[in-house]
């Protein structure tokens, strides 16, 4: 059973930014910030290499119908992962290159270990590292003190492979506690967290109030900035039930375009595209993805941006105020 410490526990928001809605104001008065994701898992997942009974079942071109091998070495699954790393990262980086645009990594640090390379034209092109764990495992049952400990080597080994120190993170498979852990962590370890993407429940960023921070002056009170991160728009669904209910890239497309055309009317928003290496790094969906890429490029007033400059701009125009969502004035 996962532990919950209650000190550290973020309440529930059902309200948001209500009817009125919150605008961003992005810079260059840009109508939408898209934010591109690449979870870079391949070399963290589990498998028989590393010591794990099984290859890892999840999120491969055989989804559901995979299955899993216990006991022993599952090549079909091993090896579809390799693709991720020794293709599909590479077609992707291609793909942010031909546009200009610079995207976040979700990076495990043992995968940015072992492509070397990839961690280096990465950073090279202005990428951003987000931390996403050490190796893509659960560790939803760890204690607080196993917690912290996992956190704090997650940042020091991404840094470590990567060469630049990560200032946004997402575990996605953390305790009840751990996205609220983190911030503890960063200033034990002397460092600044500049925003979580451990939520879902909105389309713009927003300020939380920390609860350990209640009992100190106003002025001191750091809150954490959330920029929120999504699994609609994630090509993990082509592996998914209910996902997009086919192999190919057309139905991705037009759903990605409908989202964009949502949120490009609104106005003042923020869409996420999170991606997979393995996924949509396939040749048939990248040119799925390249066919969105060229779409949103032709439209005015778009800022592709990775999540540490949303997140700036956002502390920037809207700085930290205790007990407000959207922060201060600047």
């Amino acid at each position: 059973m996962p532990h919950v410490e209650e000190a550290v526990q973020l309440p529930r928001d059902f309200e948001g930014f209500g009817e009125a809605g919150h605008d961003c104001q992005w810079p260059n008065n840009a109508r939408i910030a898209i934010s591109f994701i690449l979870n870079y898992e391949e070399g963290g997942e589990r498998s028989w290499y590393d010591g794990d009974d099984i290859s890892e079942p999840y999120l491969w071109e055989k989804g559901s119908s995979g299955g899993i091998k216990p006991g022993g070495r599952y090549l079909n699954a091993e090896q579809d992962f390799e693709y991720g790393s020794r293709v599909g990262c590479w077609r992707i980086f291609r793909l942010m290159k031909e546009f200009g645009w610079n995207m976040t990594l979700w990076a495990i640090a043992k995968a940015m270990e072992r492509n070397p390379e990839f961690a280096k034209a990465c950073v090279r092109e202005g990428h951003e590292m987000g931390v996403h764990g050490l190796r893509w495992l659960e560790f939803w049952d760890a204690s607080v003190d196993e917690d912290k400990k996992y956190i704090k080597d997650s940042f020091e080994a991404l840094e470590q492979a990567t060469g630049e120190r990560p200032v946004g993170f997402y575990f996605g498979r953390g305790t009840p506690n751990t996205h609220a852990l983190v911030p503890i962590v960063l200033k034990e370890m002397g460092q600044k967290l500049l925003y979580s993407s451990e939520c879902y429940n909105d389309d713009v960023p927003y300020w939380v109030d920390l609860p350990w921070e209640a009992n100190i002056p106003a002025e001191e009170r750091e809150g954490m900035l959330m920029v929120p991160y999504n699994y609609d728009c994630n090509d993990g669904k082509f592996h998914m039930a209910p996902g997009f209910m086919t192999s190919a890239g057309q139905t991705y497309e037009s759903y990605l375009k409908s989202t964009f055309d949502m949120l490009y009317r609104e106005g003042g928003r923020m869409m996420n595209i999170p991606m997979h290496s393995r996924i949509v790094g396939k040749a048939g969906r990248a040119e799925a993805l390249r066919n969105f890429m060229k779409y949103i490029s032709e439209k005015e007033g778009v800022w592709v941006a990775t999540r540490r400059d949303i997140a700036k701009h956002y502390r920037e125009k809207f700085p930290y105020k205790p007990g407000s969502r959207a922060g201060g004035s600047a």
